[in-house]
């Protein structure tokens, strides 16, 4: 099964993939918190902002659930601010509905511009600063086609004013992006190297 990989500045990104440490707990209560409160604010909900109980709970589910994908999912924060940033990559097999899906997204989503990156070849970048509603965060997703599988990577921001700030940032990971595959031999072979 394919595998994901990234090259995330670790001086700016927390990763809460594999993250099982009290290290990181903190961080991913803060952004579990964020995304739980933009969750909320777009279906027009009010009161506090994100379920302290909640976003304490899923933050000790997550690590478990992202280690069980065992590689399709990676997922980080921003270090110095937990509640500004979280960027999550997924790697999907590529099957009729997931293109369909794809091919029935709103209007606004066909304002992408292509994006390069240097493992996964010539992809899509769709940024949205300012979401028509305004309790949409923005957003920007990163989307390559491989042929039998499909890359995206996903950063929500939750300050709209400080978006313009991290989005070079979140495009040094997507342009980081590959897939790592595992490789079946028939046979078990060994490799002898000369001692001279």
């Amino acid at each position: 099964m394919p595998r994901l990989q990234a090259d995330a500045d670790p001086a700016r990104w927390l990763p809460v993939t594999g993250s099982l440490s009290w290290k990181g707990r903190r961080h991913r209560k803060a952004a579990i918190r964020m995304l739980m409160a933009q969750a909320g604010a777009a279906l027009g909900t009010t009161g506090r902002r994100g379920g302290g109980l909640a976003a304490w709970a899923i933050s000790q589910a997550t690590p478990l659930l992202m280690r069980r994908a065992d590689g399709r999912v990676l997922a980080w924060v921003w270090r110095q601010d937990p509640e500004l940033v979280v960027a999550m990559a997924q790697i999907q097999e590529l099957t009729a509905q997931l293109r369909t899906a794809r091919a029935m997204m709103p209007m606004e989503y066909d304002d992408t511009v292509p994006f390069d990156n240097r493992h996964l070849g010539r992809g899509e970048k769709l940024v949205i600063p300012i979401p028509p509603q305004p309790q949409t965060p923005p957003f920007a997703t990163y989307s390559w086609d491989t042929g039998t599988h499909l890359v995206t990577l996903t950063a929500v921001c939750g300050d709209r004013e400080r978006f313009g700030t991290v989005i070079t940032d979140v495009d040094e990971v997507a342009a980081s992006l590959r897939i790592s595959d595992e490789v079946l031999v028939a046979r078990p072979t060994v490799l002898r190297l000369d001692p001279t």
